[in-house]
């Protein structure tokens, strides 16, 4: 049997606009970062056959998350401006890079993915102990295949596409 991956062993880093362009902070104190493919098929049964046959023809995945809020945290801070701001459309669209840290290596970078979401805001306020945001990243473009490094030990990120 091979090495368990663990959950910290795939890092998300999200899109953060600022002056010198876009920068890739982690995504730090997040309780749930899921990610659900929601599979799209073409299903039908032919009359001479007993069963239905289905093909997968799309996806539309989404990620869950859910994170307690903390102050100077700049996803937290443009995730919660989205949400008290209501943006909508392009105002409200995303990267998000995951990095596979079982993927390569310091050098010569890590396997990551860079695709666009739509920031879908659903709870806030949920827990007693924390202030808390919820809701979901719905894809909004095509997957961006990639190596990720890092010069301040993935507290920001640089992603080169292949």
């Amino acid at each position: 049997m091979g090495k368990l991956i663990k959950r910290s062993d795939k890092l998300a880093f999200y899109g953060v606009d600022d002056v010198n362009g876009t920068v890739y902070h982690r995504m730090k104190g997040f309780t749930e970062i899921s990610v659900s493919k929601n599979p799209q098929e073409y299903a039908r049964k032919y009359i001479d056959e007993d069963f239905e046959q289905s093909d997968v023809v799309g996806f539309s995945p989404q990620i869950s998350f859910a994170f307690d809020c903390f102050s100077d945290n700049p996803v937290h801070t443009d995730i919660v401006s989205i949400t008290d701001n209501e943006l909508l459309g392009t105002d409200a669209v995303r990267s998000i890079i995951v990095v596979d840290l079982t993927r390569g290596n310091e050098t010569d970078g890590f396997y990551a993915i860079k695709r666009d979401y739509s920031v879908i805001p659903d709870t806030e306020g949920a827990e007693k102990e924390a202030y808390t945001y919820s809701g979901h990243f719905k894809v909004n473009s095509q997957k961006i295949f990639g190596t990720a490094v890092s010069d301040n030990d993935f507290e920001t990120i640089t992603f080169t596409e292949e």
